[in-house]
C-alpha cells in the first residue's frame, strides 16, 4: 500500500524541544532519562534541564568503549537488553538512537523501555528503515558492498526486525496504546555515504518501483505513554 503521507525532515532540534516542554510542566522535578543505545549514539541534547541520566547496550567492546568515553552518563549498565536493570515507570525520557534495527528480539526490548517509563513520559526513537532503499541494501548487501555502504568500517550485519521500519513502529505503537506525537524522515544515511551510495538507493528504489525509497533512510519518532488509567498501556 502507498503512503498517502510524506512525514517531514527530521530536524535533531526536535528531540531537544520536546524535552524542554516535558520539563517545563515539571519546574521543580529532576529528569531521569535512559539512553539505550548509550555506547554508539549521540547523546541527547537535554539542556536546560536538571537530569539523572542512566545508558544502557549491549555488553560489546566497541559499546564498552563508547560508554567510557561519555562524561554525561550517572550510570551505565552493559549486557543483554533483555535482562540488564530497568526498573519500571521511573524514566521521564527514553532515548532509542539507532538501535532497534540492530538487535534481536527488538520488540521485547522495546516492551521493557515502555515499562520502565512513567505514565505521560517520552519515548524518543530513531533509526534506519528496513523498507527503505539503504536498509534493504544493508540487510542482503555482502560484506564487500555493506563496506561501500558504511565507508568508514563496516560494522555487524544488523536484524531489522519488522518492527524497525515506520509502518512497524506504528503498528507497535498502535497495539500497546501509545500515541505518536510526531514522526519526522531524512536521508541522513544516505547523504553521509556518499554518490555512489545514493545511485544506489535510487536504483533500489526504480527497481522496486518505489516500494524501497529512496527519499529516506532514517525515521525519528517522538512517542508518549498516556497518563490514563485506562489506556491500554504496559
Amino acid at each position: 500500500m502507498t503512503e498517502l503521507r510524506t512525514p517531514p525532515t527530521f530536524d535533531p532540534d526536535v528531540f531537544h524541544q520536546r524535552v524542554r516542554e516535558y520539563a517545563d510542566e515539571r519546574p521543580y522535578e529532576r529528569l531521569r532519562v535512559l539512553d539505550a543505545g548509550c555506547g554508539r549514539s549521540v547523546p541527547l541534547d537535554l539542556r536546560p534541564a536538571e537530569c539523572h541520566v542512566t545508558g544502557v547496550d549491549d555488553d560489546l567492546p566497541e559499546a564498552r568503549a563508547g560508554v567510557r568515553a561519555r562524561r554525561d552518563l550517572d550510570a551505565w549498565h552493559l549486557g543483554d537488553l533483555r535482562t540488564v536493570p530497568m526498573p519500571p515507570r521511573v524514566y521521564d525520557i527514553v532515548h532509542v538512537s539507532y538501535l532497534i534495527e540492530r538487535i534481536p528480539h527488538a520488540e521485547l526490548v522495546l516492551d521493557r523501555f515502555v515499562a520502565a517509563l512513567r505514565p505521560g513520559g517520552l519515548m524518543l526513537v530513531r533509526f534506519r528503515d528496513r523498507d527503505s532503499a539503504f536498509g534493504r541494501l544493508d540487510r542482503v548487501a555482502p560484506g564487500w558492498l555493506r563496506s561501500v555502504l558504511w565507508l568508514r568500517g563496516t560494522p555487524p550485519r544488523p536484524v531489522y526486525e519488522r518492527v524497525a521500519s515506520a509502518a512497524g513502529m506504528r503498528a507497535y505503537c498502535l497495539m500497546r496504546g501509545l500515541v505518536v506525537v510526531d514522526e519526522h524522515t531524512s536521508a541522513g544515511m544516505v547523504a553521509w555515504s556518499g554518490t555512489i551510495v545514493r545511485l544506489m538507493c535510487r536504483a533500489v528504489g526504480v527497481l522496486s518501483r518505489n516500494r524501497a525509497t529512496s527519499a529516506y533512510s532514517d525515521v525519528a519518532m517522538v512517542i508518549r505513554k498516556p497518563e490514563n488509567r485506562y489506556a491500554r498501556i504496559i
